[in-house]
């Protein structure tokens, strides 16, 4: 009996240990440490769109740059998948002080595949550079997108998502100066606790094109707001580690609590003349 007792508790314990740390490897993700810098990615397109139509398609962890005037809209789409935590970042280097007026205000602001202007959780989104900075760096980091959403609701979705960078306030002899842009998006994997019962049909991915100069200055349209590895499919997620791992639990743990309170299968008390 007591031998059996020691079985049941060793194999409470030892499920217990697997279902926790697999959920903190699975649930958590990777640490919510910040994103690299824009520097530090993959080199990627060398312009921008200037409306969303014509949207310079990019995948995250590349660096986007581009030279534009001050008062242009910068535009860049890039794909984000369910269960994603993006990170977009951008970095404007100024001209130099002697040439500017004054201060400058610069944002960045992220729209979904229907347009719809996405809140940043937090970041420095909108950033106001001095008469004698030399650029300004922008951040915003969205909520994790989900698999399925009500359609009334505003919840990131699948899908593309479009990044614009412009200036919201300066000295107007400032308008149409030369400046250099710089955009990447990150990402962590939100895992099994950003999971909800239902999926998209498809992601939201409009025609979006991104035009691109060949060699010989003719103008090449490509569809890039697509992940590189496709987009995530299958019934399998990570939930289904603490569904199973809570299912023996709780058969363990049903048994264990059988076995303490059947006793030695005989009864407390004896009859009399027994």
């Amino acid at each position: 009996m007591k031998r059996t007792r020691r079985v049941l508790a060793g194999a409470l314990l030892t499920g217990l240990a697997l279902l926790t740390s697999a959920g903190a490897a699975s649930a958590d993700g990777p640490s919510e440490s910040p994103s690299p810098s824009a520097s530090d990615g993959a080199s990627g397109p060398t312009e921008a769109g200037t409306a969303f139509r014509t949207a310079t398609a990019i995948q995250q962890n590349q660096r986007a740059t581009a030279g534009a005037s001050t008062g242009d809209y910068l535009y860049w789409v890039f794909p984000a998948d369910a269960g994603q935590r993006a990170t977009v970042k951008a970095k404007i280097t100024l001209p130099e002080s002697a040439a500017r007026h004054g201060a400058s205000t610069w944002q960045v602001d992220v729209y979904d595949g229907l347009r719809r202007r996405q809140a940043c959780m937090y970041g420095r989104q909108t950033g106001k550079a001095a008469a004698d900075a030399s650029a300004v760096e922008l951040t915003c980091v969205l909520r994790t997108v989900r698999a399925w959403s009500e359609p009334w609701a505003n919840d990131p979705l699948p899908g593309s998502y479009y990044v614009r960078l412009t200036v919201v306030d300066l000295p107007s002899a400032d308008l149409g100066l030369p400046v250099q842009t710089e955009v990447e998006v990150t990402s962590v994997d939100k895992g099994g606790a950003a999971d909800v019962d239902g999926t998209l049909a498809e992601p939201l991915v409009p025609g979006v094109s991104s035009v691109a100069k060949t060699s010989d200055t003719s103008a090449k349209a490509s569809l890039g707001s697509e992940p590189e590895d496709d987009w995530a499919s299958g019934w399998w997620t990570d939930r289904w580690l603490w569904t199973i791992g809570g299912g023996v639990l709780g058969a363990l743990a049903a048994v264990f609590g059988y076995s303490l309170t059947r006793g030695t299968g005989r009864p407390s008390r004896v009859p009399p003349g027994v």
